[in-house]
């Protein structure tokens, strides 16, 4: 695949964030269409035996997919756990139980359970992303703050099955650029269901 060669991250960014509204626009059930394979991943994943800890999920900012409806369908349906980020304001994340606490703004002003103690990566099962985009290699494109790039560089965060949540407009057919710490993610849902990254 050919990489974008002179188009930078900034410029990426704002491509891929005009392409998600538009995509929202053009179908206003995209996010329920979305929100509904995820949830047939998870319960999937959960039949054969593969969520035995937390689900990590996201609080969504504008434009994201809302899994925000999943919560309890999770815990009183399937017994899941799930948990939330919380970040600094500074560049560094970690995953907290969310329970049926209220939530509080974090570091970076987003609803996070701040009254719950960091989960370690062996305590999740699946991380569930938002993204701008993904490409065929798993290569993400967020918006530029490394948060989730940070995390999965730290000790077990690796090992820790992530995929991203967009709808299938914000596939790029061409490879993403990449940083040196960038880690490719397992695959991405869309409304198209789970597609697995390029071996």
């Amino acid at each position: 695949m050919q990489a974008f060669e002179e188009a930078r991250k900034p410029t990426l960014r704002k491509i891929f964030r005009t392409r998600r509204r538009l995509a929202f626009e053009a179908e206003p059930s995209l996010q329920d269409r979305i929100r509904n394979q995820v949830r047939q991943e998870i319960r999937q994943r959960h039949r054969e035996g593969e969520l035995p800890q937390s689900v990590g999920l996201y609080w969504p900012l504008p434009g994201e997919v809302d899994l925000s409806p999943l919560r309890l369908e999770l815990v009183q349906e399937l017994g899941l756990s799930t948990a939330l980020p919380v970040a600094d304001g500074q560049g560094n994340m970690t995953f907290r139980p969310w329970t049926a606490a209220p939530l509080a703004s974090d570091g970076c002003g987003i609803p996070a359970p701040l009254d719950q103690k960091d989960l370690s990566a062996e305590k999740l099962s699946l991380l569930l992303v938002p993204a701008l985009a993904v490409d065929r290699m798993g290569i993400r494109l967020g918006y530029g703050g490394g948060y989730y790039d940070r995390l999965r560089c730290q000790e077990g965060w690796s090992e820790v099955p992530a995929l991203v949540v967009l709808p299938e407009d914000c596939v790029s057919v061409q490879s993403l650029p990449t940083d040196p710490w960038d880690r490719p993610f397992q695959g991405w849902l869309s409304e198209k269901g789970f597609q697995q990254t390029l071996p």
